[in-house]
């Protein structure tokens, strides 16, 4: 199978320019299969290949394909890196991508964008398989910027709406903020090992010293980079706005891959960074900071897809916690499990929406359970899963993530245990404002509610299995299970394991079990208690709130401070260069050159006299000039 490891990006490629040339003269449904057969294609073969892996008895194989740039000392071939992490991260962006497709072909049947949808996700697919099976720094980037592109597209997918166009134009730029520091990075990565090949960078990385001030500098670089895409603080505003796509697209997004990006890259780079204590706590207090300022923020949110988004920066916040304390695995397992259950809490409210003929307001909905109960099961076990309930699979990766970080550092432990809480209460506000109680729409919408076709059902099923026992495959020892992923995953993360050594006793882990359980436990009942013992419902429109609550329901005014101290001032530059520099200046020199030839040439022309007298004369004086020059 690794011998065909080029055709799981050639397939969506290929998916891509069928559906983008011909898609107008294709039926819909023919658009969906080819559309959703080509992902299924590149998932049988990441299967295929992650079996090999898995059994072989070698882990890593680099497929070069052909010599892609060469000058002077540089040399970049087009070539892949196989191995477990990345092989672990096809199955997740084709199997997750997958269902997302045959998702769309439902969800999507009504629009008359359908083909150009699907070329669009086809397109993001193959972006996001060359991102992580690049070989080199420059293959990533090439994802990295096309998935970029990409979340562009499908963002302002509905482009006849400003707002929305304006959302995808927000997520482009501070994108591209973030992706400075990214390659700015690669360059002095270049600068530093001769290489931006995986292999030569990482095989000299570990003859450096520990706090080497390049590898610092390297490893920040990269980490503004993912801070972009992976939207921490302060770049994260774009992943909220991004509500403005199609709900697939929130769940293509937000679930296994482009945010997931920034978490691949400094798993990648895992040795850079334990070389670096200083670059790791950094990345931690973001990534903490991340997890608790968005976790505020969902408690307050009302629109369904606003609070999973929030939701979304905050579990990213903790994988980036993971990875600061050198957690490698535990964060890549949660990009997994979140991948999993997130990508169903997105189907799920696609499909409430669905059901409320375009409703996403949590506050006009309310007893949908008796309506639509397969979306009411699925979209619990996912909100299970997500607060870390045994045995659900985000326990597991809470668990051990958790773990890792009171090993390192009991503060920040207590700060992740917060935000655990604050995640278990706004999921289970946002659960039981939608499924419990009375209906709180209109008449019309009660009337329409219906559950959704099977092409939806089936994914949030499949998902909704995969939430249950995805965490099977990282049983910590402390319940006589076996971690087959951090087995998998162990020859990539071997030159840092040894450097990064945390043990716990384990009545100490499962006192930290214990206490996690019952904060989860003491969250929920405080949100049943709320929303359907006392049947409380969010103010209107943010009205008569205390100056608390309506300072994290206006989600800290940071876009507001963004376009007072940022774009403004930035807008007012750019209005003065364009009158004084470029109308002044830059016009005034051209229009001045231009007024300078045509008063010189309409001086000249008096001398054309058409006296042949006059002519004769100017010609002997000339000679005479020249003559006179050469002379002396």
């Amino acid at each position: 199978m690794i011998k065909l490891v080029w055709l799981v990006p050639l397939l969506p490629l290929i998916g891509f320019i069928i559906i983008g040339l011909f898609g107008k003269k294709l039926s819909k449904g023919l658009v969906g299969i080819i559309g959703s057969g080509v992902i299924f294609g590149a998932l049988a073969i990441a299967v295929g290949i992650f079996f090999e892996l898995k059994n072989g008895v070698q882990k890593e194989y680099t497929v070069e394909l052909f010599n892609w740039i060469s000058a002077g000392k540089l040399s970049i071939p087009f070539s892949f890196l196989i191995d477990p992490l990345s092989s672990l991260f096809l199955l997740i962006i084709t199997g997750i991508g997958f269902l997302i497709h045959v998702y769309s072909a439902g969800y999507m049947s009504h629009d008359e964008g359908f083909s150009r949808f699907f070329a669009y996700l086809n397109l993001f697919i193959f972006f996001m398989l060359l991102l992580v099976m690049g070989s080199n720094y420059l293959i990533m980037f090439v994802g990295w910027e096309g998935v970029g592109l990409c979340s562009y597209l499908l963002i302002g997918f509905w482009f006849k709406n400003t707002a929305y166009n304006n959302a995808a134009k927000k997520a482009f730029i501070m994108n591209r903020v973030g992706d400075l520091g990214f390659l700015l990075g690669i360059i002095l990565i270049f600068v530093t090992f001769g290489s931006i090949g995986y292999h030569d960078v990482f095989e000299q990385a570990k003859n450096m010293g520990s706090g080497n001030t390049t590898i610092t500098i390297i490893a920040l670089l990269l980490f503004i980079g993912a801070m972009g895409k992976s939207a921490q603080l302060p770049l994260y505003t774009w992943l909220p706005d991004a509500m403005a796509g199609p709900t697939p697209v929130s769940a293509l997004i937000h679930a296994a891959t482009m945010v997931t990006a920034g978490i691949y890259m400094i798993a990648r780079s895992n040795i850079l960074y334990t070389l670096s204590p200083d670059a790791m706590n950094v990345v931690a207090i973001i990534g903490v900071c991340t997890a608790l300022f968005a976790a505020t923020i969902g408690l307050a949110q009302n629109d369904i897809k606003k609070v999973l988004a929030y939701s979304t920066v905050s579990q990213l916040g903790y994988m980036f916690l993971a990875l600061g304390v050198g957690a490698y695995t535990g964060a890549v397992f949660h990009v997994m499990t979140h991948a999993f259950f997130k990508a169903l809490l997105f189907l799920g409210a696609g499909s409430v929406i669905h059901a409320m003929s375009g409703e996403q307001d949590i506050r006009k909905m309310g007893g949908l359970k008796k309506y639509i109960s397969t979306t009411h099961i699925t979209f619990l076990i996912g909100t299970l899963a997500i607060a870390g309930c045994f045995p659900f699979s985000g326990f597991f990766s809470k668990d051990e993530i958790l773990a890792n970080v009171f090993a390192h550092n009991k503060l920040l432990w207590f700060l992740g245990i917060l935000g655990a809480a604050m995640t278990t209460f706004y999921m289970f506000r946002l659960y039981f404002l939608t499924f419990h109680g009375k209906f709180r729409g209109t008449h019309e919408q009660e009337h329409h509610l219906h559950e959704s076709p099977k092409s939806m059902t089936i994914p949030l099923m499949v998902l909704a299995v995969l939430s249950v026992v995805g965490g099977l495959v990282g049983i910590p020892a402390v319940l006589h299970g076996n971690h087959y992923l951090e087995a998998f995953l162990s020859p990539v993360f071997e030159a840092s394991s040894f450097r990064l050594v945390h043990h716990l006793s384990h009545q100490t882990e499962y006192i930290l079990m214990g206490v996690a359980t019952a904060v989860m436990i003491g969250a929920i009942y405080y949100a049943f208690t709320t929303y359907v013992k006392k049947g409380v419902l969010p103010p209107a429109e943010g009205k008569d709130l205390n100056p608390l609550h309506k300072l994290v329901y206006n989600k800290y005014w940071v876009d507001e401070i963004y376009e007072s101290f940022i774009t403004r001032p930035l807008n007012m530059i750019s209005d003065a260069f364009h009158k004084i520099i470029d109308n002044q200046l830059v016009d005034g020199i051209v229009n001045g050159v231009g007024s300078a030839v045509s008063w010189m040439s309409g001086t000249i022309r008096l001398a054309q006299t058409g006296n042949i007298g006059f002519y004769i004369f100017v010609m002997v004086i000339s000679i005479v000039l020249i003559l006179f020059t050469q002379l002396f």
